[in-house]
């Protein structure tokens, strides 16, 4: 019995999934016992509503960001810009709904208040757009990398910095509300659960099959590891860092729209600020390592995320200060550090060993 633990127990502390799920595990059974209530759910209106349902909801968004850093992050490199792309692809998406509101000449405000369904561009032009310059922006930063040779830093540093300019640029500095209610159901509808989830669940199915089904994964780990020896293995590695870099801008095009319609505003000097260290943050708790590349886990991204917000959640439903968040963060780095320490992997994989040899020796 005992030897069977033990060789479980090798096999879970192996996984690259152990430690975000114990982490998410752990959350949810302090507020269990702590929070009264934060496992109740409802079903108003047809939708489900509860703490479990917001951690759902506002976790999505970096979620899909999580997806895209993953990539970025198994290549050995990191992006600093997702944030400033989700306030130029939210500001591009408001200035396309209504572009006459930008500057003095506003259009007569009950042309669009009391027609709920109103946009200047075709709808589907709405989404696609912010996209398509979002994946540009992308490309941009993967272009610096992978052909001009800059440190992933600095070169994303430079669109973190811009971006945000460019998005002011974009809407005039001028807070645009979004009145219409189609672009809004992508960040606040819900068919049961919210729709952003089902958004996020296409994103990772998606990211799934094109690194899991096909040899782009395998590119991804193999220049993660040593581009050079990818290079003389016959791999792009030029193209896969390209490719990487285009998906997590892809990747932050859809989390700007999903938080622009979920709080029916562009704000482009505050909309996405800090979401690259969350998204980060997610992905180093799902099991990649940061500066390492190698080896990736896109499930493991997807809990890191929900770790995150489970911890907001949680820290809110204490009635923790909202100005005391960050501060909330900077402990779950400390704890995510000492978690992976090379220390504390190799007690993890000692306790399993001790119990082996305590078998054999019986």
């Amino acid at each position: 019995m005992n030897g069977s633990f033990s060789r479980t127990w090798s096999k879970l502390t192996e996984s690259m999934l152990f430690l975000p799920t114990a982490a998410l595990l752990l959350i949810l059974i302090a507020d269990f016992f702590l929070i009264p209530g934060f496992f109740n759910i409802e079903i108003k209106q047809g939708h489900l509503y509860g703490s479990l349902i917001d951690i759902l909801l506002h976790g999505s968004p970096t979620m899909i960001l999580a997806m895209g850093m993953t990539l970025v992050i198994a290549t050995g490199g990191v992006d600093l810009s997702v944030g400033a792309i989700i306030a130029i692809s939210s500001s591009v998406a408001a200035i396309m709904i209504n572009p006459t509101i930008v500057g003095m000449n506003l259009t007569d405000p009950r042309l669009f208040i009391n027609n709920p369904q109103y946009t200047w561009a075709p709808l589907w032009l709405v989404f696609v757009v912010p996209l398509v310059i979002a994946t540009l922006c992308g490309l941009w930063n993967g272009m610096l990398v992978s052909y001009w040779r800059i440190q992933p830093m600095v070169a994303t540093l430079v669109l973190m910095i811009a971006g945000r300019g460019i998005a002011q640029l974009i809407t005039n500095a001028i807070q645009i509300i979004i009145f219409n209610d189609t672009f809004a159901f992508i960040g606040n509808g819900y068919y049961l659960f919210p729709f952003s989830l089902y958004v996020a669940a296409v994103v990772f199915v998606g990211a799934w099959l094109l690194t899991r089904r096909t040899s782009i994964g395998l590119f991804v780990e193999s220049v993660g590891i040593n581009y050079r020896s990818s290079f003389y293995s016959g791999i792009n590695e030029r193209r896969v860092k390209l490719f990487a870099y285009a998906f997590c801008g892809f990747c932050a095009g859809i989390a700007g729209l999903i938080i622009a319609s979920n709080i029916r505003t562009s704000d482009a000097n505050q909309i996405g600020m800090y979401t690259e260290l969350d998204a980060i943050l997610a992905v180093v708790i799902g099991g990649t390592l940061l500066g390492a590349g190698g080896r990736f886990s896109l499930m493991g991204s997807a809990i890191g995320a929900l770790v995150l917000q489970a911890t907001l959640t949680s820290m809110l439903s204490f009635g923790v200060p909202a100005s005391a968040i960050t501060a909330v963060k900077a402990l779950v780095v400390v704890v995510v550090i000492l978690l992976y320490a090379e220390q504390t992997q190799t007690f993890l994989r000692g306790v399993g060993k001790v119990s082996l040899r305590q078998e054999a020796t019986r």
